[in-house]
């Protein structure tokens, strides 16, 4: 409000493009539980000053942010599905390289330069921080959870000094051979037979320039039953 008691509008016209590309990366980040990847469209909606090219820098942070959440929540995978540890330092570099692009592109000295630095020795920082972490932690759901919804799952988890390690055990109707198409349709391939155990392997294996491959061991109780272990095959 102005000294003179009149509301002064919100220029909505000029800061559209900010507020949408707002509001699509946080769907897209909660939706991919990776409010990280949200950093660099933050910084970039708070230091362009052209609309014109804040709107395409932020269109291609966003086609970026999409590569490296969207695959791997659809359980694909490959060698050019992001892993999940790469949103924290490879986006975030990226992105830094992006917006530095887009600050030249407006012809003012890249005073952001320093703020983009600092936002990349972030992901660096994070990126140890969370594979400290992960050390001694049970991998995640990795594609193998949510299980089928007509089977009846028991959970657990164990530990051996290679590390630790789920443990799923699916009851109900062809449940090996029903635990064995959900983990295909989720991006895992029939693997080698464990050295260890003997068992059938399926694994997954993400990551543009670090492999992340996760394996889940079948052993079958019964005609209605399996035991799925799995784990970071590091």
């Amino acid at each position: 409000m102005s000294g003179t008691g009149v509301v002064v509008p919100f220029r909505l016209r000029e800061h559209w493009w900010r507020l949408a590309l707002l509001t699509v990366a946080v769907a897209t980040c909660v939706w991919g539980a990776s409010l990280f990847a949200l950093i660099p469209i933050l910084v970039w909606c708070a230091s362009a000053r052209s609309p014109r090219t804040g709107l395409v820098v932020g269109l291609i942070l966003m086609v970026l942010l999409a590569w490296f959440v969207v695959p791997r929540e659809l359980g694909w995978s490959g060698p050019w599905v992001p892993a999940a540890i790469e949103v924290y330092w490879l986006h975030t570099t990226l992105a830094a390289a992006v917006c530095f692009a887009g600050a030249l592109v407006e012809r003012r000295r890249p005073a952001g330069a320093g703020r983009l630095l600092t936002m990349v020795v972030i992901g660096f920082v994070a990126t140890g921080f969370v594979l400290f972490a992960q050390l001694e932690e049970a991998p995640g759901d990795e594609n193998v959870l949510p299980a089928p919804a007509q089977l009846r799952i028991a959970e657990d988890k164990a530990c051996g000094s290679g590390g630790c390690w789920r443990v799923l055990t699916a009851t109900g109707d062809r449940a090996p051979a029903v635990m064995r198409e959900h983990l295909a349709s989720r991006g895992y391939t029939p693997g080698p037979t464990s050295t260890i155990t003997g068992n059938p392997r399926m694994c997954q294996q993400t990551g543009v320039l670090v492999t992340h491959q996760v394996c889940a061991e079948l052993k079958d109780i019964s005609a209605n039953a399996v035991q799925v272990d799995w784990y970071v095959n590091s």
